[in-house]
């Protein structure tokens, strides 16, 4: 399974906002299998969106844009897709039971507190889309054909995409060795593990921790198990870091 990801918000751009929800899904991602292909920023244009949602969504199996729900002015994500498949918004009558009830709790817990919303605007989603119920927030999110519509706010996007994670599911498999010989020296050793084995092998140097962090990838559980075991004895490599002076 091949999923891309979609972050939007002007906030992610500059830099006032760590974009910690790509890591985290790729991540979840990743723990299940499926590679991610593509992690896109961008901002909260109508247009941009739309051209991305309906690109992505044709491309790979499933696309997972967080950002930009709700009612604010900058929020367009709902809009922008229903415009990548040619829908119109509607309300929810599930999802406006949620809006409202979450609102009544809030109600409950800050008496004083005056809140000012649009329900049935809080509550709009994609017609013919699946909503998907914010049990930490307030907007919706939603599953559109092959798209998934999270929201920005870590807590809630971690929560909504938790509820539909079995959703998400592939066969890429992975192992990670460790060694202490300089990158330099080991160039053929992982030139020759992916010719060999039908694996993707990446290199990543801690020059502080100093050991390189190699990381095998594939479809094959065996072929990857296969790679590993040839790599560690080729290379001297091990399954933890070992502490040692690194020699440039």
């Amino acid at each position: 399974m091949e999923v891309a990801l979609i972050t939007a918000g002007e906030e992610l751009l500059a830099g006032d906002t760590e974009n910690t929800n790509a890591t985290w899904l790729a991540q979840r991602l990743t723990e299940r299998g499926v590679t991610v292909t593509r992690i896109l920023v961008i901002p909260d244009d109508r247009e941009t969106l739309t051209e991305h949602v309906r690109a992505y969504s044709d491309q790979w199996d499933a696309v997972i844009v967080t950002g930009g729900i709700g009612s604010t002015p900058d929020d367009v994500t709902m809009e922008a897709v229903a415009d990548a498949f040619d829908r119109d918004l509607v309300v929810d009558d599930l999802a406006l039971e949620a809006v409202r009830r979450r609102l009544e709790e809030l109600h409950e817990r800050v008496p004083d507190l005056e809140v000012d919303v649009d329900e049935r605007a809080e509550a709009s989603v994609p017609a013919g889309s699946r909503p998907l119920l914010n049990e930490e927030g307030l907007a919706p999110g939603c599953v559109l054909e092959n798209v998934y519509v999270l929201p920005g706010i870590p807590g809630e996007m971690t929560a909504m995409f938790e509820s539909v994670a079995e959703e998400f599911d592939g066969e890429t498999v992975s192992e990670t060795l460790y060694t202490v010989e300089p990158e330099s020296n080991i160039v053929p050793a992982l030139r020759d593990a992916r010719e060999r084995f039908g694996v993707s092998v990446g290199c990543y140097p801690d020059r502080e921790a100093r050991f390189n962090r190699l990381k095998l990838t594939g479809t094959d559980a065996d072929g990857v198990a296969e790679a590993t075991a040839w790599l560690r004895e080729e290379i001297d490599a091990s399954e933890t870091p070992v502490e040692r002076d690194w020699v440039e």
